[in-house]
């Protein structure tokens, strides 16, 4: 089976020359559109797989995330603003100690950190006296852990927040999840394709082969459970005669 052995060859160069993507990204469980006024997140621009192969890497997410935003209705502007700042600050050094990360982003995620969180977007909600600003807060996914314990860890912590002056943070939406640079599992991926490819000619006896093509497009990722992730590349192969 020359084909096929020239074919899991260059899938073995492939997975080894593969660019690293080292960023985590946020996986939701359907395409979905919510108003930036109320959420200040639009999930429309993330990767959701129009169709998943049937040959797929399953695992377990590396994050629970949750939406949340932190809005204020002082009427002095800038005292208005220095509570949200405050709060932020707030969070930011409770998370600290309570096992959670701050993030930003609504496809891409990144750090909120003292040095990062004035970059916010803060503006108002369409009420008089009213800012409001928006960013993550998310917890590893350790074994053992579902989504109900992840959702309440969550929960605790935002309720946990000190409130400063008129200021209340609240989440926006519901838990979903992260993994940090998908394209690490390139090459178990194509290990998969490559078992699968093998199995199948093999079925149709001796001297045949397979031709696979789309090992080179990027690994893309939808929701596979609760809190599983499956990990695909849109590849497809043909078996033939060698």
């Amino acid at each position: 089976m020359r084909m096929l052995c020239k074919i899991l060859t260059g899938a073995a160069l492939l997975a080894v020359a593969a660019p690293a993507f080292a960023q985590e990204v946020i996986v939701t469980a359907e395409r979905r559109g919510i108003n930036a006024n109320q959420s200040g997140y639009s999930y429309n621009n993330s990767i959701v797989a129009s169709g998943r192969p049937v040959i797929a890497l399953k695992r377990t997410a590396d994050y629970a995330v949750l939406p949340v935003r932190i809005v204020g209705d002082t009427r002095d502007a800038k005292q208005r603003r220095d509570d949200l700042k405050a709060m932020l600050r707030g969070a930011i050094a409770l998370a600290a100690k309570s096992g959670i990360e701050l993030a930003t982003g609504d496809y891409v995620v990144t750090p909120l950190t003292l040095a990062t969180y004035e970059d916010l977007d803060y503006r108002g909600d369409g009420r008089p006296d009213t800012d409001q600003t928006w960013f993550l807060v998310k917890t590893r996914i350790v074994p053992g852990m579902d989504l109900k314990a992840a959702r309440d860890k969550l929960t605790k912590f935002i309720e946990a927040v000190p409130k400063v002056g008129r200021s209340t943070i609240s989440p926006t939406g519901e838990v979903t999840l992260s993994v940090v640079n998908p394209d690490q599992y390139r090459g178990a991926i194509i290990e998969l394709i490559a078992a699968d490819a093998a199995t199948s000619a093999a079925k149709f006896g001796p001297g045949y082969g397979v031709a696979v093509s789309g090992l080179d497009k990027p690994v893309e990722w939808s929701r596979a459970g609760p809190t599983d992730v499956f990990l695909f590349l849109q590849s497809s192969y043909t078996v033939r005669k060698d």
